[in-house]
């Protein structure tokens, strides 16, 4: 019974790799007359009824690099195990699409480890590695022009906060000032009321002390008559 069942799960696996072969195969011719999209259906049909296989991950690979699918031609790559110098040149192509000088560097380092003969690979290698000092410099430039242009901020806020400080010193000075005259024209004020009333209760004296004079003066005129 076990041997039946043994026999019959080798013969599925056979039928299964035989039809991911065809579906590769069927992509191949595909992909070599142009036909990308049709390409692009075979080999996934392959990669489903395999999700392991090398070639077919590969293969769809390069079918999504030349429709400029470079996004999942990356990650199509970055799926295969232990990858192989070819795959890891691939890798760093597409990398070069995208301008990701950082993987681009590191996949066709990884190529030359294990081919040090490809001479295009090496050529890839120092073009992205250029770009990546490159990128780098600019992204150091730009930071410290951003750097600049903060400190430029912080001692334009710095300036503004100083004037407004000084604003607002000259405001509480003038305020005080003012204060300080409004009490003195008050104390003045003060002071000239407090004078026109002595002088007014001195009037007020003074016309009492004529008014007694003046009624002495009629009372003696008037024993002198009788």
């Amino acid at each position: 019974m076990r041997k039946s069942v043994l026999i019959i799960l080798l013969t599925l696996a056979s039928v299964s790799v035989w039809g991911q072969k065809a579906d590769l195969r069927k992509g191949n011719r595909e992909f070599r007359k142009g036909e990308y999209g049709e390409a692009d259906i075979s080999y996934r049909k392959g990669l489903l009824k395999d999700t392991s296989s090398v070639a077919a991950k590969y293969n769809l690979a390069n079918n999504l690099y030349r429709q400029e699918n470079y996004d999942e031609a990356a990650k199509m790559l970055d799926g295969i195990e232990n990858p192989d110098a070819s795959a890891c040149f691939n890798r760093g192509d597409v990398a070069i699409a995208k301008e990701d000088w950082k993987t681009a560097v590191d996949s066709f380092k990884e190529c030359l480890l294990q081919d040090p003969g490809d001479l295009k690979a090496k050529e890839n290698y120092i073009y992205a590695r250029n770009k990546l000092m490159e990128q780098q410099q600019q992204q150091n430039q730009d930071q410290n022009q951003n750097q600049d242009q903060n400190q430029n901020q912080d001692q334009n806020q710095q300036d503004q906060n100083q004037d407004q400080q000084q604003q607002d010193q000259q405001q509480d000075q003038d305020k005080q000032d003012q204060q300080q005259q409004q009490q003195q024209e008050l104390s003045a004020q003060q002071a000239q009321q407090l004078l026109q009333a002595i002088q007014e209760k001195e009037k007020q004296t003074q016309e009492k002390v004529d008014e007694k004079k003046a009624a002495a003066l009629k009372s003696r005129q008037k024993e002198k008559n009788w």
